[in-house]
């Protein structure tokens, strides 16, 4: 799959719940095939962990466990570094390879 969002990008949520909408984060994860992303701080999922027992006789992280959960790669639209808007990425070939362009204000997000 072509996916046009790379993990360390800045992105905003653009659409899905909505204490999320309108936030801002940086991309944790990529999943290109299945087309989802995770995004730092954003779709806060908890997991109740039972209590479980190591040879050691330690514990394993009993409780509630909040973690980010993927959301669909359409949901989030990336945010330029240079103008600070939420953009749409064309891509430009030239002699050193492919770059993603703003379509704002033409700027390399390389």
């Amino acid at each position: 799959m072509n996916v046009k969002i790379r993990k360390g990008d800045t992105v905003e949520i653009v659409s899905g719940r909505l204490e999320d909408k309108g936030k801002r984060g940086e991309v944790i994860n990529v999943i290109p095939d299945e087309r989802r992303v995770v995004v730092q701080g954003v779709n806060i999922r908890t997991k109740h962990q039972k209590q479980t027992q190591t040879r050691q006789g330690r514990n394993l992280n009993p409780g509630r466990i909040k973690f980010e959960g993927s959301m669909d790669i359409s949901n989030v639209m990336l945010v330029c570094p240079k103008c600070s808007k939420t953009t749409r990425v064309t891509v430009q070939r030239d002699e050193q390879g492919a770059h993603r362009v703003c379509k704002h204000c033409q700027a390399l997000i390389d």
